[in-house]
């Protein structure tokens, strides 16, 4: 099964929105978590801990996340390296 980008950037905002009860077309790519919607480090946990399980990948805690757009790349490079 191929997944697209535009399928997995629709899975990753759902995902954050459902964290925090935030509407999905509130999330832009270039949105901060922490600082344009309060999340914290818990939210954080929850969200790589649902995307690690939906994409079958592992965010390791160093890989720098501070937006919704950080997440998109990431899963999109390794689900994609992973579907190759």
């Amino acid at each position: 099964m191929l997944i697209t980008n535009n399928a997995i950037e629709q899975e990753v905002i759902r995902v954050i929105s459902r964290t925090k009860k935030i509407k999905p077309d509130r999330l832009q790519a270039e949105k901060r978590l922490f600082q344009d919607f309060g999340f914290d480090t818990v939210d954080l946990v929850d969200i790589i801990l649902e995307l690690e399980k939906n994409f079958h990948i592992t965010i390791p805690d160093e890989v720098p996340i501070d937006t919704v757009g950080d997440f998109i790349d990431y899963v999109a490079a390794n689900s994609l390296r992973k579907a190759s």
